[in-house]
């Protein structure tokens, strides 16, 4: 049986006073209505309709949301093509990790935020705050494992969903709660529209990045130009790198040159790619499907030569696997997932400062079947979709005004855990480790 409190009594950690009598918030039913653009099967179906979320604790902000960016992982997510590896989708589900707003509410006991301030939420809500990693900001990293943002459980006790226990509702929303610990700040100057993708995109290439030491005259070779491949072609040249973009072919050329790039390769030319053998330092892949990256590391220098996979499938996981085998330094391919609260305010902060923006398209909310259906067709545009949520996310919005879902695509391997163990044995037996 519970202990009476003293009404003293104050849990820091989670920032709740328990008075004698009273429950905790995050174990009764004191809930706030929300709207949530959400899907209600694998076949991506989304509609508009009214969820429920946690009251605001004293150490909780409450955003209003303006935009959220659509990553290619919602799509991954929302068809269920992650289920193999990290469990069954609790649907209806919302997605949604590139979170931008402002700030409509504070708990009294919050202290990094105020109302009225601009506000963002990467792909995390909570971690256990007081192992190693999460000492050192990288939450991405906890040993008891961090809450994602979206089609996370709650583990730590500043995550609670309504009902207790379903998945996290990601951003797809108007309204979002989150501890202020793992709210990022937006600098007044950055435009909220182009905010959302930072904190997922962008920290997810500046991670790599930073954590391998690319800087002043670095040569980085990004594969793919899709939403995550911009960002690391304009990340990297604000650090200083000299960048390759390596696609098959040479239809993105010109969108290379505009994001920065220095060269291109094609990677389906054998004789462009032959002549650029050994000739980086870093490469960073993000291509989000399964196909041959091994072939890559003929274009890295012998000594010090590293490729990180970035795109979501089984040989990601299996590069994440590697690394984490063998170090992630002293493996010639590993994976990196995203970084850190402390990194995710450091490239928010890189981005405004060097004013790196990437190329988006905001997009209403009844578009959502299209953009996933671009995404799921390799998203040969190379931008980043943003929803607007506060202006075209509505009560009124009608099943038909969202159109038909999308058709995805079978995938060509499905992620499971044997799959990615696989993978992991052949990166460490085939490509070795230095």
């Amino acid at each position: 049986p519970r202990r009476a409190m003293d009404a003293s009594e104050v849990d820091v950690e989670l920032g709740i006073e328990l008075k004698p009598g009273v429950e905790s918030p995050l174990t009764n039913d004191a809930s706030i209505e929300v709207l949530c653009l959400a899907c209600d099967s694998a076949a991506g179906d989304f509609t508009v309709r009214s969820m429920r979320r946690r009251a605001p604790n004293p150490r909780d902000v409450v955003i209003e949301v303006k935009y959220c960016g659509v990553c290619h992982s919602d799509v991954h997510f929302a068809a269920g093509q992650m289920s193999g590896v990290t469990g069954a989708v609790q649907y209806p589900m919302c997605p949604g990790h590139e979170i931008a707003g402002v700030v409509s509410e504070v708990g009294r006991e919050v202290t990094r935020f105020e109302v009225g301030d601009k506000i963002g939420v990467g792909c995390m809500v909570d971690s256990c705050g007081r192992c190693r990693a999460c000492e050192a900001g990288e939450e991405q990293r906890c040993a008891a494992g961090n809450v994602a943002t979206y089609g996370g459980i709650d583990k730590h006790g500043r995550a609670a969903q309504v009902p207790r226990g379903r998945q996290t509702l990601g951003g797809y929303t108007d309204r979002f709660v989150v501890h202020e610990n793992f709210g990022v700040k937006i600098p007044e100057s950055y435009p909220l529209e182009l905010a959302g993708p930072v904190m997922c995109a962008g920290v997810t290439m500046y991670d790599p990045i930073n954590a391998f030491g690319a800087g002043m005259g670095t040569r980085v070779g990004v594969v793919g130009l899709g939403g995550l491949g911009q960002f690391g072609v304009k990340i990297a040249k604000a650090r200083g790198c000299v960048v390759t973009v390596i696609s098959q072919n040479k239809s993105k050329e010109a969108f290379a040159r505009r994001c920065g790039a220095d060269e291109f390769v094609v990677s389906s030319d054998a004789d462009d790619f032959a002549r650029r053998a050994k000739t980086l330092d870093l490469i960073l892949n993000t291509v989000p499907v399964y196909h041959d990256y091994a072939k890559y590391r003929a274009l890295l220098v012998d000594r010090g030569g590293r490729q990180v996979m970035l795109g979501l499938h089984t040989g990601f996981i299996g590069a994440l696997l590697a690394g984490k085998a063998v170090g992630v330094k002293r493996s010639t391919l590993s994976g990196s997932a995203i970084g850190g609260v402390r990194a995710t305010q450091e490239v928010m902060d890189l981005c405004a400062a060097h004013d790196v923006r990437p190329d988006v398209e905001v997009v209403p909310c009844t578009a959502i079947h299209e953009v996933y259906q671009r995404l799921d067709d390799a998203n040969d545009s190379g931008k980043r979709y943003v929803l607007d949520v506060a202006g075209t996310m509505t009560r009124t919005t009608s099943k038909e005004e969202m159109g038909p879902p999308p058709t995805f695509a079978a995938v060509r391997k499905r992620p499971t855990v044997v799959q990615a163990v696989w993978e992991m044995v052949k990166i460490l037996v085939l490509l070795r480790w230095r």
